[in-house]
Formats: structure tokens, sequence, C-alpha cells
């Protein structure tokens, strides 16, 4: 359990946790696997979240997955691009959360394995990311500035 003060602080900053949806690249389950290919390598970022239809979080993609796809035992070949979808590909099992309903200390265990969370609503529609940098950043924000809060409670108390 956090100290109720560092807790406070970091709560101060846990809006800047999160990266909302509108800023995230993603794909959708039903997409072309050549698609995803094409967004992963320009995105350069090494796994995105797989959406449905509704934009509930149906699982995750790297490029290494589909790279999985492409080999033979002695070739490659794109011919995986064209016939299988990201929902043959994607990663079905993985952490998700919903913020508000988990606690600051369940979010850093999660993200000790994970070096992002999908965020989603009470509907599993996705709203976001919360990252690893992201807490490592508000981290920092609090040890930095935690005897600037602790002196200043002091001197209200006296």
């Amino acid at each position: 359990m956090f100290s109720p003060s560092i807790q406070h602080l970091i709560e101060e900053k846990s809006g800047s946790f999160v990266i909302p949806a509108s800023r995230i690249a993603f794909v959708q389950d039903d997409n072309p696997l050549y698609h995803a290919f094409l967004i992963l390598t320009k995105v350069k970022y090494s796994k995105i979240p797989v959406l449905d239809k509704d934009k509930k979080v149906v699982g995750l993609l790297s490029l290494s997955m589909i790279t999985d796809k492409m080999l033979t035992t002695d070739d490659i070949s794109i011919k995986a691009l064209y016939d299988l979808k990201v929902k043959d590909v994607m990663q079905t099992k993985f952490d998700k959360i919903n913020f508000v309903q988990t606690t600051l200390e369940t979010q850093l265990h999660l993200l000790i394995d994970n070096a992002f969370l999908p965020i989603v609503d009470d509907r599993g529609v996705f709203q976001g990311l919360l990252t690893r940098r992201e807490w490592i950043k508000a981290f920092n924000y609090v040890v930095h500035t935690y005897d600037q809060h602790y002196e200043s409670k002091e001197k209200i108390s006296k």
C-alpha cells in the first residue's frame, strides 16, 4: 500500500498517465494482415491494440507476430499478408484495465510485465493506453517534489 501522501502526489499526475485513444495507432480485427504490417512499419510501435467494430479491445498485435507468419522453414513469403486477417494472428490474452476501477498499486504491478495497458470503460470500449513510461515520469515527479509538498503541509499544520 502506498503512503497516503505519496498516493496523493501520484493521483495529482494520474490524468497525464493516459494517452487518449485518439492519439493511438490501432488496427481492427477484420483488417487484412498487410494493412497491419504497413501500420506497424510506419508508426514504429512495437505493439498496438486491436479493436473490433464496436471499438472494444480484442487483442494486441506486433510486427514480430506478423513476420512469424511470413517465415517458412527456408524462405520468407508475403502470401500470409494477403491470406490472413489481423484476428488470425493477434494476441488474445493480455491485461487491460478500467482506469477508474483499478488501484494505482494494481496498475504498477501490471506495468512490471507490460510496457502498456489498454484502458477500457465499463462497456469495454477502448479509451487509451496507460504506459510504463508515463508511470515512471509520474514517479519521477513524486520523488522530486515530495519534500516540497511535505514541507508545505508541515508549515500549514503548525
